[in-house]
């Protein structure tokens, strides 16, 4: 007996749906200015994930920024207060919500991004996706975010430590991304060492300062 054909609307979606590393690509490539005010209208509510993401990955980044690391941590620490509040769509001044993120951002940042979740898709599979999904979770994650933001705007200038909250950021948005709560896991456990690192350094250098005084 044959095999009953799919319902009209019933296609299998699975073969429809990208991968996140492809919409990304996808984004990047196609015209128009690349800014955050652009991600809502392509990822929806998936938007803060992706904006965070891509912020926090340039002081991930073990390169010199020149200080817009700086810029890029005070916006996602924004956006993570806005997932605190409950917000869907994002808001940003309009000097932030048009600013191009830059050829730093587009030419080595993002391009890395694509490849870095591309290689986690091989191996990261839904973990806890329906926790992820409910709000309560959002406003915690929104507010880790907040906080992880913070702690690599905070860290000692030149010391390259900011480079652990960054990628503690790009791990737990990788996470929300891809609905695996482990990597969102991994990157709380990071976080949590890196507010370590950077505090007990800090008062190390502070103490070393006044004594010298």
């Amino acid at each position: 007996m044959a095999a009953e054909a799919p319902a009209e609307g019933e296609a299998d979606t699975d073969a429809d749906t990208k991968p996140f590393s492809t919409e990304l690509e996808d984004w990047l490539r196609a015209e128009g200015p690349k800014t955050l005010g652009s991600l809502g209208g392509t990822f929806g509510e998936k938007s803060f994930a992706v904006a965070i993401l891509l912020l926090m990955f340039v002081p991930a980044l073990p390169l010199p920024t020149g200080g817009i690391s700086h810029v890029f941590e005070v916006i996602a620490a924004l956006l993570g207060l806005q997932m605190v509040l409950g917000r869907t769509t994002i808001w940003l001044p309009r000097r932030f919500r048009e600013r191009q993120l830059g050829a730093l951002a587009t030419d080595k940042a993002i391009p890395l991004v694509g490849r870095w979740i591309r290689r986690l898709e091989r191996f990261s599979r839904p973990r806890g996706a329906g926790l992820l999904r409910r709000r309560p979770v959002q406003r915690l994650l929104g507010l880790s975010l907040v906080a992880t933001s913070f702690t690599a705007l905070l860290s000692p200038p030149f010391s390259g430590l900011d480079t652990i909250p960054g990628v503690a950021a790009v791990l737990v948005c990788g996470g929300i991304l891809l609905s695996d709560l482990l990597l969102v896991v991994i990157g709380e456990v990071i976080e949590i060492a890196g507010v370590i690192v950077i505090v007990t350094l800090g008062a190390a250098a502070t103490h070393w300062i006044r004594h010298l005084l």
